[in-house]
């Protein structure tokens, strides 16, 4: 299996304390509609670590009935602390419809380079679907070096790609060079996301196409294709709106904006908080102000 092209890292919508899995079916008809490739869910920006088991699973099993094959959808597990207990949690879920996995570097104990090789090497060994390394330093704490992600690939083909989102496009250089060529670099910046699929990366899994599957997917798609002038384009126009979805956190950004689009409320789970509304007023302006965006907003009375 190769992942590349747009995915989507797709929020988990709340009501109050509890998950709407009306607004979820609505999300998912929503992204694929507007061109996502594939299906991220329970990563970072889907709040996994704030929900229940009981929960993750409902989230997951809506996920896949709604979607109904349309795209692949992948799971979001969590690296953790713990590489045993992490390796047990593979050995006991049920991955049934799924098409990967992707997984955080473990938190907390920042691990060496052995360590972390040996950490996804065990899961590796439980896991029954492949796997998307997920290299998010800012938020581990530790960072999976690319001479790390390229001793995984080429020890066991269950790694078939890597989510970086160390902010690094020349890192993605180093990887397109040296990786073999089952294995996709999906950038997991989407402000670099251009310059590195220009570097080698062969899509990317998206916050902003929550909201603007179209925008982000068609800037993908023309940035592949080496159309940059087109791909320049859709990226100019959700330039402005990439830094206010992560001023007060994500995803309390993006949140903000399908609440907008009245695709579900900008309810987050403690200890995140909602977006304040002089950010979402903010993200209102900008977005109002980008002709290939705005039509997507609920206009005000």
């Amino acid at each position: 299996m190769r992942l590349e092209g747009t995915g989507v890292a797709l929020v988990t919508p709340f009501r109050g304390e509890a998950v709407d899995f009306d607004a979820l079916r609505r999300l998912v008809d929503h992204v694929i509609d507007g061109g996502a490739d594939f299906i991220v869910s329970l990563g970072t920006t889907g709040e996994a670590v704030t929900q229940t088991s009981d929960e993750c699973r409902a989230v997951i099993d809506c996920t896949l009935e709604q979607v109904d094959g349309r795209v692949p959808v992948v799971v979001g597990m969590f690296g953790g602390n713990n590489t045993e207990a992490l390796v047990r949690r593979f050995r006991d879920f049920d991955f049934d419809g799924l098409a990967a996995v992707m997984s955080s570097a473990p938190s907390y104990l920042r691990p060496n380079q052995q360590g972390l090789y040996e950490h996804y090497l065990r899961v590796a060994e439980a896991s029954p679907l492949p796997l998307i390394i997920y290299n998010v330093p800012a938020r581990t704490g530790v960072d999976v070096h690319p001479e790390t992600v390229l001793r995984l690939a080429e020890a066991d083909p269950k790694f078939v790609a890597v989510k970086e989102a160390a902010g690094s496009v020349p890192r993605v250089m180093t990887l397109a060079k040296h990786a073999p060529e089952r294995f996709s670099i999906l950038a997991g910046d989407d402000l670099l996301t251009l310059p590195m699929i220009a570097s080698g990366a062969v899509g990317a899994i998206s916050v902003i196409a929550n909201a603007f599957p179209r925008a982000f997917a068609k800037m993908v798609a023309a940035a592949r294709q080496g159309q940059l002038a087109e791909a320049r384009r859709w990226n100019h126009a959700m330039l402005e709106v990439h830094p206010l979805l992560y001023e007060e956190g994500n995803p309390a950004g993006i949140k903000a904006v399908l609440e907008a689009m009245g695709l579900c409320t900008r309810t987050v789970r403690l200890p995140l908080v909602a977006a304040s509304d002089g950010l979402v007023a903010r993200l209102r302006q900008a977005i109002m102000a980008e002709p290939l965006l705005r039509d997507a907003l609920i206009q005000p009375a």
